[in-house]
């Protein structure tokens, strides 16, 4: 949807992209105004609102938005994830007792929604010999949980309550699921693409097997060099590389940036670097002729909303050109508070 707007409406645009990262509350939003025809802020609030629309821990044991029935198929899937991820506790994970922890967490949840900072405390109380840390850790990445929204600007506070899956959805997770259906929509969103690229975009380990299972049903390419498969879906679009690709931004820890173990579709090996930071944050970017081209970020000052964006490399005018009219819209979109907007870049 990076071609031309789509007019669809956020649950199926999500589905379609297999998810969308959502490790802060307000890129998904960008992520979405990008890619879709007359979107509005409200139009994503009011589908986290009717609970089509689920914020949760998913791919890479990090929170996305998905739709409420693909939650349902990959929260089972993910768990190998979710069950590697605890071992970043190391020590503080000494004397955690999952079979009695989990069990004390959901009747907590289930007598209301909670912050983390709550749910700690109260299961501190009964396990005071555990790691506070190590415990909600446990829970979150161990049990079925959705976010609350809010009536915040961006659907939800910097601190938000968490619900059960099954409550807030009306119905059972399932304890068990296969990654059929999770490497289906990642096809449908990334391909063609490896078993590594979906390796590394779900955070699962060994999905060769996976991918035999479902090769009846999809087209397999050889990549460049031929020594890798790439699977596709029979339907899914494939445009020629000479289709004209127009000037696009995309937030913080876009799925498009880390769908794949190959970036090198999307970005040069030596501008990597330029987009990840110390603290593994990546960073916002922005696309010119289907490449990322540079990064960006918001100044306010005054009143003023200023786009500032760092290219990798000189831009041609035209770039330059589609950058700036693109990014004062998306400045009017996500600050509409602002007097007034600029679009700044810097030379190299």
């Amino acid at each position: 949807m990076l071609l031309a707007r789509e007019p669809l409406g956020p649950a199926e645009a999500i589905a379609r992209l297999g998810g969308l990262q959502a490790q802060e509350a307000s890129p998904p939003f960008v992520g979405l105004w990008t890619r879709l025809a007359g979107f509005d802020r409200e139009h994503l609030l009011a589908a986290l609102r009717d609970r089509s629309v689920v914020r949760a821990t998913l791919m890479r044991a990090t929170l996305h938005l998905v739709g409420a029935s693909d939650y349902a198929a990959f929260r089972p899937a993910l768990q190998p994830v979710m069950e590697r991820a605890v071992r970043v506790l190391g020590e503080r994970a000494a004397g955690l007792e999952p079979e009695r922890v989990l069990p004390a967490a959901r009747a907590l949840l289930l007598e209301r929604p909670r912050g983390f900072n709550d749910l700690r405390r109260l299961l501190q109380e009964q396990f005071p010999d555990a790691n506070d840390r190590a415990l909600g850790y446990l829970v979150r990445t161990h049990m079925p949980l959705v976010m609350v929204p809010t009536d915040a600007r961006w659907g939800f506070p910097s601190v938000a309550d968490f619900a059960l899956a099954d409550t807030w959805l009306g119905t059972p997770v399932p304890r068990d699921g296969t990654s059929g259906q999770l490497l289906l929509r990642y096809l449908a969103a990334f391909g063609p693409a490896s078993v590594a690229d979906a390796q590394t975009w779900s955070g699962l380990q060994g999905l060769a097997p996976a991918f035999e299972d479902l090769r009846p049903q999809l087209l397999v390419f050889k990549g460049e060099g031929g020594r890798r498969e790439l699977f596709d879906l029979p339907g899914a679009p494939r445009p020629d590389a000479d289709v004209p690709a127009p000037a696009r931004f995309l937030p913080e820890f876009d799925n498009l940036v880390l769908a794949h173990a190959d970036r090198t579709r999307l970005v040069a090996d030596e501008h990597r670097g330029a987009i990840v930071t110390k603290n593994l944050r990546v960073r916002a970017t922005f696309l010119w002729d289907g490449m990322v081209a540079g990064s960006w970020e918001v100044a306010r000052k005054r009143g003023t909303a200023t786009l500032e964006l760092s290219p990798f490399h000189a831009l041609p005018k035209r770039a330059i050109k589609e950058l700036t009219a693109e990014g004062e819209r998306l400045l009017r979109f996500s600050e509409e508070d602002a007097k007034a907007v600029a679009v700044q870049i810097t030379r190299t």
